[in-house]
């Protein structure tokens, strides 16, 4: 699936040549297109060689600019542009198109970065019938994906005014994690985590909604979904766990955490919340690892919060705690239960 698409301004996403004094009018359709890839949860942003306070100021005029993230706007190359717009969004330049006018401009990308699709914009028409372009669902996280994106480069313009360290500058934040079972609403979202997901995937693995439905519903395994909010407003659902279930040993299956939120640990919570309860039904917690070549920070994770390797299946790494010490949860976040069977429900679990 795309995550990003990419413009370019001339004769592209408006007619005629900003600098060159044409009257810019937007292409027919665009503004339906963009307003369109929003509300599916596709970020955009813009690659233009233009001067960037007055293509910045038309876009303004033309009531479009709130829907670019990241623009990069300039007279460097589009192809070092498009890497610095992934960068900054943190994701993959597979996940990403570029929409241009000009042959040489796209041959320029795809050269340097191969796995980026790119776009004529004479055939910008069709760009919401492309399968890539089209989610299964669209979920509320995916409808407010962009404001999400705009209140985490607002932490961060924050944090990089902050004297203080990292802890310190997270315990400012308010920061509140709730951990629910999966119930059908949170389906939808659970799909789109292990179809987005890849740098922060414990195993790779993707699951259908009809396949987690099954699970959801089985005695033999248990879904779990992390939720995170802070002054700055909700990031969504942004952590899945995938724990099955026999009578002496839990496994857990799938570990992911959206990459937009690396840096508050959640990964890490959620385990010692699961260890919590494994120690509680008196069971032995086991943990499964498939390396690929984004997930290294996965394996740290389960190794930092005491599992270690006791076997191997194939490419699957079997890791193991012996439930004798949990890491307890972070001082600077609010950790609550929202399961009515829980100990604690409604209260933070650790402060």
């Amino acid at each position: 699936m795309i995550k990003c698409v990419i413009w370019d301004l001339d004769n592209t996403l408006w007619c005629g040549t900003l600098l060159e004094g044409d009257e810019i009018v937007l292409r027919p359709g665009i503004k339906e297109i963009v307003v369109e890839l929003d509300r599916r949860g596709i970020l955009q942003s813009i690659s233009s060689k233009n001067d960037f306070d007055a293509a910045w100021q038309k876009l303004g005029a033309l009531g479009l600019k709130e829907y670019f993230l990241c623009p990069q706007i300039g007279w460097g190359s589009k192809a070092d542009s498009i890497r610095e717009i992934a960068a900054s969004l943190g994701i993959a330049l597979a996940a990403c198109a570029f929409v241009d006018d000009e042959a040489h401009q796209r041959a320029e990308v795809e050269y340097f970065h191969p796995m980026t699709m790119t776009i004529d914009a004479a055939d910008v028409d069709g760009i919401l019938r492309r399968p890539e372009m089209q989610p299964r669902f669209v979920t509320t996280e995916a409808r407010t994906r962009r404001a999400m994106y705009q209140a985490d480069m607002r932490r961060k313009e924050v944090e990089m005014e902050f004297s203080g360290s990292k802890q310190e500058f997270l315990a400012t934040l308010g920061l509140r994690l709730t951990i629910r079972r999966a119930t059908e609403e949170y389906l939808r979202r659970a799909e789109e985590l292990t179809t987005r997901t890849h740098q922060l995937n414990a195993t790779g693995r993707v699951f259908s909604y009809e396949e987690l439905r099954r699970l959801m519903r089985s005695p033999d395994w248990l879904l779990l979904v992390a939720g995170l909010e802070d002054r700055f407003g909700s990031s969504g659902a942004i952590g899945l766990a995938m724990v099955e279930k026999t009578p002496d040993v839990w496994c857990v299956k799938l570990l992911i955490v959206s990459c937009r939120v690396l840096s508050c640990g959640v990964g890490g919570i959620v385990l010692s919340h699961i260890l919590e309860d494994a120690k509680r039904n008196g069971v032995r917690l086991q943990a499964e690892f498939v390396a690929t070549d984004r997930n290294r920070m996965m394996y740290l994770t389960y190794k930092f919060h005491g599992f270690e390797d006791v076997g191997r299946h194939g490419d699957v790494n079997i890791l193991e705690h012996d439930l004798t010490v949990i890491r307890p949860f972070p001082p600077w976040v609010e950790v609550r239960s929202a399961d009515p069977d829980e100990p604690g429900e409604g209260r933070a679990a650790a402060c």
